[in-house]
């Protein structure tokens, strides 16, 4: 009898657990023999936040520890709204269940190089086309309705207000230097009109970023082929979803700029100080923002003196 998973209720003591995979791969093991599924030799991901194995070369198992149940509900109920929608390939749901309190599912393995390997590699254009693929993929996520999506909690407006309230302290904590600290008060107070709901909400996964999907090569070159990974999906403002590829991918160079915008649906005439003005609130605003160590752009930090010349970087028209 394999051993059960321990009630964890805290992530760094899951997370030190999980970097052991002897202490779970049999227990993984013993979930596909109770599905009937192969697993003769499984494939660990070291990355991301839940247990992830890849069962052999078509299924993927996927276990969320009890206090992440959050992200199962997110990640089922994306896939399950988003299915046959999309132009590009997304996982399809084989087996869902539970094992001590830990939900799981095993999801179909899609083809492609993942993005964050192939990604530094890639001649320009094909960064171009990607990121305007990606926009294209962002958009159409988008027009999908949210269903059941919309019962995800919080919602928007609660999100946003705990995300205003610690975002000083955050920022603070996570070494944003003095000079953009400094305009941060002014920003907020004009955060929540800002930051509110323009339209409808929609679909957002968070992170369009190249952990997050798959490439291949056909055509021309390199193309977006899939995405996975929808265990921080909510609903709320469109906008939300430029920021992973503005902060990993477009590194503040214009032409990639103007292709992820184009894809999206904006114009270069689009780009204007208010709509930066709302990306640079967003991007201080997202669940995971760290922008010290997350905008790819060499030596931003010396760069810019304020708020306002870091939005121009990021955003040039």
């Amino acid at each position: 009898m394999a051993a059960s998973l321990p009630p964890f209720t805290r992530y760094e003591p899951f997370r030190a657990w999980r970097a052991d995979p002897a202490q779970w791969l049999p227990i993984a093991r013993d979930i596909a023999r109770g599905h009937g599924l192969a697993c003769a030799a499984p494939h660990v991901f070291s990355t991301g936040t839940n247990l992830v194995i890849a069962l052999d070369e078509k299924l993927i198992l996927k276990i969320f520890p009890s206090f992440l149940r959050a992200q199962f509900v997110s990640e089922r109920g994306a896939l399950a709204q988003l299915r046959g929608r999309l132009r590009v390939a997304i996982p399809e749901i084989v087996v869902e269940g539970e094992r001590d309190g830990w939900p799981y599912l095993v999801i179909t393995r899609l083809a492609g190089v993942l993005g964050a390997d192939a990604w530094p590699s890639l001649p320009e254009a094909d960064k171009e086309r990607v990121l305007a693929q990606i926009g294209e993929t962002i958009a159409a996520v988008q027009r999908v309705p949210v269903g059941p999506l919309g019962q995800i909690e919080p919602g928007w407006d609660v999100f946003m207000r705990g995300q205003i309230e610690g975002c000083r302290a955050r920022h603070a904590r996570l070494g944003l230097p003095q000079k953009l600290l400094d305009g941060l008060n002014e920003l907020l107070r004009d955060a929540a009109p800002l930051v509110a709901l323009d339209g409808p909400a929609v679909i957002l996964t968070g992170e369009y970023i190249p952990e997050n999907f798959l490439l291949g090569r056909r055509g021309p070159g390199w193309q977006l082929a899939g995405l996975i990974d929808f265990g921080d999906v909510m609903t709320g403002r469109r906008e939300y979803d430029l920021l992973g590829p503005s902060a990993f991918m477009t590194a503040g160079m214009p032409r990639r700029v103007r292709s992820l915008f184009e894809g999206f649906g904006y114009s270069a005439a689009d780009i204007t100080p208010e709509l930066k003005r709302l990306l640079m609130a967003l991007m201080l605003l997202h669940r995971a923002s760290d922008p010290v160590r997350h905008i790819c752009i060499e030596d931003w930090q010396e760069r810019v003196a304020d708020l306002c010349e870091l939005q121009d970087l990021l955003w040039p028209v």
